[in-house]
């Protein structure tokens, strides 16, 4: 015992010199404070066990309830993506109606428009076959003829225009497979290849749709 209480005061006397004469005089203190010092560090160890014990090994309500939380949380998440989808398909299906009433409104005519094309093309053949110099007034009752039906061919024109329906008369432009049909190609001079010469037959688009398309002749290259 005196040896240890020997080295304990070499150790300590440069730093606390007070303590090192503690030590001098009561070797038995010196057993205490040491005593003491590795009791605490014990009960720290304990205490610091304890609790990673405690972190590690989670009572089984602990771990039951844990296991509780992620299924809720998955099916939360699988309801809410289904949800979410279902919603974009009945958005889609929204628009998609939507579209086809409106394309039904548009285009709902689009049979009779056909039929009253004859009509047109009728009246636009029969003005044309009068001839223009017998149109006097020698002639009145040729003249009234003629003049009521380029009245007729004029206020069905605006009929047409009036619900979406225009004329096609190409002459001078470019050939369009979507707008024409070529009947013959033929060179010509002075006429740039690829354009339309002649126009057989008028042609008519409904809401910016080809109804009928125009029948024509296309330049092509000598």
């Amino acid at each position: 015992m005196a040896a240890v209480a020997q080295c304990v005061r070499g150790a300590l006397r440069p730093r606390y010199p007070l303590l090192s004469f503690s030590l001098r005089t009561s070797p038995r203190l010196l057993c205490v404070v040491t005593q003491q010092k590795n009791t605490g560090q014990n009960l720290e160890e304990d205490q610091s066990q304890s609790q990673n014990e405690q972190k590690v090994e989670p009572s089984p309500a602990e771990k039951l309830l844990t296991e509780e939380k992620a299924k809720l949380e998955e099916q939360l998440k699988e309801v809410t993506d289904k949800y979410k989808r279902a919603l974009a398909d009945a958005e889609n299906v929204r628009q998609r109606s939507q579209k086809l009433v409106e394309e039904a409104k548009l285009y709902g005519i689009q049979s009779f428009c056909k039929d009253l094309l004859e009509v047109a093309d009728i009246l636009e053949k029969a003005t044309e076959s009068v001839p223009k110099e017998e149109i006097k007034d020698e002639n009145p009752h040729l003249k009234s003829l003629y003049e009521g039906l380029v009245m007729t061919e004029v206020q069905i024109q605006k009929v047409f225009k009036k619900h979406g329906l225009l004329r096609l008369n190409p002459v001078g432009a470019k050939f369009d497979p979507y707008e024409h049909e070529a009947l013959f190609h033929a060179p010509m001079e002075g006429k740039e290849p690829g354009t339309i010469a002649l126009v057989s037959k008028i042609g008519y688009k409904l809401h910016g749709r080809t109804l009928r398309p125009a029948l024509v002749g296309v330049v092509k290259d000598a």
